[in-house]
């Protein structure tokens, strides 16, 4: 197993997280690796098994939790998230920065591991610009959206609290701010 800490990555759905994650992995090519989570959710259109997530049954993940093959996991809407310890081993094994992306519960739940990463959380520039990204996706229904805003404001208070090593304000498209929060 490497020795290099892996990133947890940690923010509101439609924060931007892909698009920054996108950006790391386009700039140092073969330095970071991610961990590819397992979900029991559909896929969307354009994501693909194995790589945007490993698509799982919600009574298969259940099983490997009970096993104790995941590092952390979550359910949000209905479905099952989370990250499995093969996947973080497969990029550690490559002697790449792993990089997970998880929510507020993952989070919380790694805090609790002995793996010791580093913590960034992204955080929008506005809730009500991160709202105005959310329904500009036109993938969500109404529900979902509401249910979508009241997890990123419960995970903008927990990032707040200094739970994390780093925030990272994300303007869309303009401009990255980091806050280092030790």
């Amino acid at each position: 197993m490497s020795s290099l800490r892996p990133i947890v990555m940690s923010g509101p759905s439609g924060v931007g997280k892909s698009t920054i994650l996108k950006k790391l992995f386009a700039e140092f090519p073969g330095k970071f690796g991610f961990s590819v989570s397992h979900t029991s959710r559909g896929p969307r259109e354009g994501e693909v098994n194995g790589v945007d997530y490993h698509f799982s049954t919600k009574e298969d993940m259940t099983a490997a939790v009970e096993r104790g093959e995941f590092i952390e996991s979550a359910t949000f809407g209905g479905n099952m998230y989370g990250t499995s310890k093969k996947a973080v081993h497969d990029v550690a094994a490559k002697n790449m920065i792993c990089i997970l992306d998880v929510d507020e519960q993952g989070v919380k739940a790694l805090k609790n591991t002995d793996l010791e990463p580093i913590y960034i959380f992204v955080k929008p520039p506005s809730i009500e610009e991160l709202e105005k990204r959310l329904r500009g996706r036109g993938t969500e229904t109404e529900e979902k959206i509401q249910a979508r805003m009241n997890t990123a404001k419960s995970a903008i208070d927990y990032a707040d609290s200094g739970a994390y090593d780093h925030v990272i304000v994300h303007f869309y498209n303009t401009l990255l701010v980091v806050i280092n929060t030790s």
